[in-house]
């Protein structure tokens, strides 16, 4: 298992209109610290729309509910700054 700590070589890539894509060594870990089976390498991608049936992963949801949000981050200040 890889220690949640060291976010060495991890990406999240947050898509516009859509999920997160995560790659890199991570573990995934439920609200009670259980970790979620997840292929090492494998690249994941996290639901942001709350529709999937499938949470946390995405199942594509997005596509048909209606969920719109694009996330810039400020190159200034190095945080995110949410449009739509």
């Amino acid at each position: 298992m890889t220690d949640p700590s060291d976010a060495r070589g991890v990406t999240i890539t947050v898509r516009d209109n859509a999920f997160l894509r995560i790659s890199g060594p991570i573990t995934l870990l439920d609200g009670q610290g259980n970790a979620f089976d997840v292929e090492a390498g494998k690249i994941i991608t996290l639901c942001r729309c709350g529709g999937s049936a499938t949470k946390p992963f995405c199942d594509s949801s997005h596509r048909t509910n209606g969920f719109a949000s694009v996330v810039r981050a400020d190159p200034e200040d190095g945080e995110g700054a949410a449009a739509g």
